[in-house]
């Protein structure tokens, strides 16, 4: 009598020959694009206290409610296999003293999931996700850098007939607000209401919006929206990472119904999809968990991150293209210093930039007020676009740091070059060598180029 033959378990997959040269070509496109932006690998552990997860992606979702494998210790301590990539970071950055560090703190994993749910093409048990996270900053450019990011990973892996969908939920208050409202709405019509989105109008009720119910997406197609309770500041947040967008070339649809399915987001939110991957067409999105550090038991600490499913990227991509990554594309950023940091001159608290090409006396100028201060953003944004598109590691201040604090931050990353942008001109300083040069920006990635083959 033969011997029962023992399968892999379902939902689960073995990764063999070509399937293992792909999923290398992913992971070398995902670091050299990764590092080379200033992001670090980390690495958190498969399993993670399950109160993690319950407090920082919502007892109410259907993660913690249905999709997450939980087991007991010997000591019977709630263990709970990883669902999701962004509470172990955020939990690493609180226990290991990260706030401590220069902010943003820039980190990516490609690491393995796990989530109880039906398996389907390019959805499993068992799945790999590569992701990003920036903590440590609210600026509207972190958001707009990580969008940019994981767009040019999707083109580079050969994903096709992508679509960016692009929204905001606003702050907690805007969130409060809009959620007693639309409950009020999902009330009056919960008789035409699915019967998973009427036991959800309390708990969840946003996700009505995902629901695949005729009567239900009937019901919200007339249902209010949260842009109309986004405060000032929300708004000008997220039209600024618009305005980035459109610099950077990243074409976006925005979709006021787009709820991502983790309670600890606000602000941006976006999602990246294929065609290629017919109605699952999810391949990756993320958005801004602002409070999500804090919930935690750390300091307070903006962030911003996504996750890209790398069967789903795979999926949806050219194999031809992946495979002629593993042997071509960037050199290895570990290996690379930083080239060029990409600075803004502060006009309230600076010396101004003068056309001799040293700084000027404080006040000799009047401030570009609020409409400058962006265009010199946009055009600082664009150079650093420049950069890496011309193969150059390069960052951008992020942090709202004086000019001083920049340039201290381009010494400790070690950067050879800085590019000082002001109002319409652009000062760039050899860190090496310590000459500088008033130059036009769209001089700034030929005059670094030409300086580092001198080398």
């Amino acid at each position: 009598m033969s011997v029962p033959k023992i399968k892999a378990p379902r939902g689960t997959f073995d990764v063999l020959g070509e399937q293992a040269g792909a999923r290398a070509a992913l992971e070398a496109r995902a670091r050299a694009i990764l590092e080379g932006a200033g992001y670090e690998r980390i690495e958190t552990p498969a399993f993670e206290a399950t109160e993690l997860f319950a407090r920082a992606v919502g007892e109410s979702t259907d993660i913690v409610r249905k999709e997450m494998f939980t087991l007991n210790d010997s000591s019977g301590r709630s263990l709970t296999l990883r669902p999701e990539g962004t509470a172990p970071v955020c939990r690493a950055y609180v226990e290991h003293g990260m706030h401590k560090r220069r902010q943003p703190v820039k980190l990516w994993y490609l690491s393995s999931f796990f989530r109880h749910e039906r398996a389907q093409a390019g959805r499993y048990r068992q799945f790999w996700q590569v992701g990003a996270e920036a903590l440590g900053s609210a600026d509207p450019a972190v958001d707009a850098e990580s969008i940019v990011l994981l767009a040019r990973l999707l083109e580079e892996m050969g994903v096709s007939a992508v679509r960016l969908r692009l929204s905001s939920l606003g702050g907690p208050a805007a969130r409060a607000e809009y959620r007693e409202r639309l409950q009020g709405y999902l009330r009056e019509h919960q008789a035409a209401l699915s019967e998973e989105v009427r036991a959800r109008i309390e708990l969840n009720p946003l996700r009505a919006f995902d629901s695949d119910h005729e009567g239900t997406k009937r019901v919200m197609a007339g249902a209010p929206r949260l842009s109309e309770h986004l405060s000032e500041a929300d708004a000008e947040h997220f039209a600024e990472v618009c305005e980035l967008l459109g610099v950077a070339e990243v074409p976006y649809e925005l979709d006021e119904t787009l709820v991502r399915g983790l309670d600890y987001y606000t602000r941006t939110v976006f999602e990246f999809t294929s065609e290629a991957l017919g109605a699952q067409s999810g391949v990756g999105g993320g958005g801004r968990y602002d409070g999500l550090v804090e919930a935690l038991g750390g300091p307070p600490a903006p962030g911003m991150g996504w996750a890209a499913g790398v069967e789903r990227i795979l999926l949806a991509g050219a194999p031809e293209r992946a495979g002629a990554a593993t042997t071509g594309g960037s050199r290895p950023p570990a290996a690379s210093p930083l080239e060029l940091f990409v600075a803004l001159e502060d006009p309230a608290t600076e010396a101004r930039l003068e056309g001799d090409g040293r700084p000027g006396d404080r006040g000799q100028r009047e401030s570009p007020g609020p409409a400058g201060i962006r265009a010199t953003r946009r055009a600082a944004f664009a150079l650093l676009g420049e950069a890496r598109a011309a193969g150059l590691t390069a960052q951008m201040e992020l942090a709202g740091r004086s000019l001083k604090g920049q340039l201290g931050q381009a010494n400790s990353l070690g950067a050879r070059y800085v590019a000082i942008v002001a109002d319409g001109r652009t000062m760039l300083r050899d860190m090496q060598e310590g000459g500088q040069q008033l130059i036009p920006t769209d001089t700034v990635v030929h005059a670094v180029l030409q300086g580092l083959r001198t080398l």
